[in-house]
């Protein structure tokens, strides 16, 4: 789960970490009148989207006045910021962030992510920042500093300074630095998240260490642990099918096919879309619908997947252990029943209770088309969804 720079920024200042004085605006009036309330003579307008990029794609603006603010945050409310993390389809903006300026002397780039290679919480930080990590590796790999963590005994203080002297701090500030380096560390820890990054942090002219911008994201699968973070979500900044899914308890993740997928087990999904690709088709989806999954859950998975426009066929692919075909079979069945597609669907079962389930969708009399195999069900899929004819023409018996 991702959330806004202003929340990231409230997190880590909770754990020591500095941060200019800012406040939140839902329009032009409430963000000039923020302004006068921060005080100062300059002030920095942010657009609020969950995405990187946005100083480049006219989502962070300097303003010397009230009418500058005024303007700025006209041009912005309403309308969808693109960058090159959002795509084409943008992000919506409906709530900007007005901080106060400081004197930039330096910028430096600082990340915390999981390194699953080493199974360790890697600090990355180099002494370019403001720049996007990908550039920074790709231009100037040298400035890199990276640290892993022990997790037996977390980030040390002396690993800490040793960060801060790579990065060149000066020694009157490698203090205010370790503090940094500390407070987001707890807070990625404490928190369960995924990444911590500040860029930039910058050295002020006064000689502060301070985060210009935050981003933080968590593990979905902890937030039940803290509720403070789950409830800071903002769904007009997801996918809204991901949304949908993940308030049904699905593992869903819309892509730009026209396949849609229904598969039980992460890795089997991952293999489906691998197979539809090489069948020379394009999946629209990753879904696992579980384990465990009953009839109302298949249900649900189906008619998720129906939601999204672009999908002009369906393949279900079960390979029951815990779950089980004829479970599968009748939420297929409850789904076509209840809401009927105009899409070819195809179903490849495999594993507990097969027979049976192949039975549940023959009775049923709806126009499914049987697959024996992975690749069968892939080719039939992609087949399917070049041929123009009816589908009641090109259902086969189960």
């Amino acid at each position: 789960m991702d959330i806004h720079e202003y929340q990231a920024k409230e997190i880590l200042a909770s754990f020591g970490v500095a941060i200019p004085p800012g406040a939140l605006a839902y329009s032009p009036e409430q963000a000039a009148y923020r302004a006068r309330e921060l005080g100062g003579d300059r002030w920095i307008v942010k657009a609020q989207v969950h995405a990187g990029g946005r100083g480049k794609a006219g989502g962070v603006k300097l303003c010397d006045s009230d009418h500058e603010i005024m303007e700025a945050t006209e041009a912005m409310f309403g309308q969808k910021l693109v960058t090159h993390q959002t795509g084409a389809e943008g992000k919506g903006i409906y709530r900007v962030y007005v901080e106060g300026a400081v004197p930039i002397a330096r910028e430096i780039y600082l990340g915390f992510v999981l390194d699953r290679g080493s199974q360790r919480v890697m600090i990355v930080a180099s002494s370019e920042g403001g720049m996007d990590i990908e550039d920074i590796s790709a231009q100037k790999p040298e400035t890199i500093v990276r640290s892993a963590v022990e997790p037996a005994v977390g980030l040390r203080e002396f690993q800490a300074r040793e960060i801060a002297f790579a990065l060149g701090i000066p020694a009157p500030l490698v203090q205010q630095m370790v503090r940094t380096l500390m407070g987001c560390y707890r807070a990625f820890r404490d928190l369960d998240a995924t990444m911590v990054e500040i860029n930039p942090l910058v050295v002020t002219g006064d000689s502060r260490i301070m985060a210009l911008d935050a981003k933080m994201t968590f593990d979905d699968n902890a937030l039940f642990r803290h509720p403070q973070v789950s409830e800071l979500r903002d769904k007009s900044q997801e996918d809204p099918r991901e949304s949908r899914a993940a308030d049904r308890g699905l593992s869903y993740v819309g892509l730009d096919g026209n396949i849609g997928c229904i598969v039980n087990g992460a890795g089997l999904a991952m293999a489906t879309m691998d197979t539809i690709k090489l069948a020379g088709g394009e999946p629209a989806n990753f879904l696992d619908i579980g384990g465990g999954a009953t009839p109302e859950r298949v249900a649900k998975a189906f008619r998720l997947v129906m939601s999204d426009k672009n999908v002009r066929a369906v393949l279900v692919n079960i390979f029951a252990g815990i779950n089980r075909c004829d479970w599968v079979a009748e939420g297929v069945v409850q789904a076509l029943t209840a809401h009927p597609v105009e899409v070819p669907v195809v179903v490849r079962l495999a594993g507990t209770n097969v027979e049976e389930g192949r039975r549940i969708l023959e009775r049923s009399g709806l126009p499914v088309i049987a697959a024996g195999s992975l690749m069968d069900a892939a080719q039939k899929a992609v087949s399917a969804l070049a041929d123009k004819t009816p589908i009641l023409e090109k259902a086969e018996a189960i």
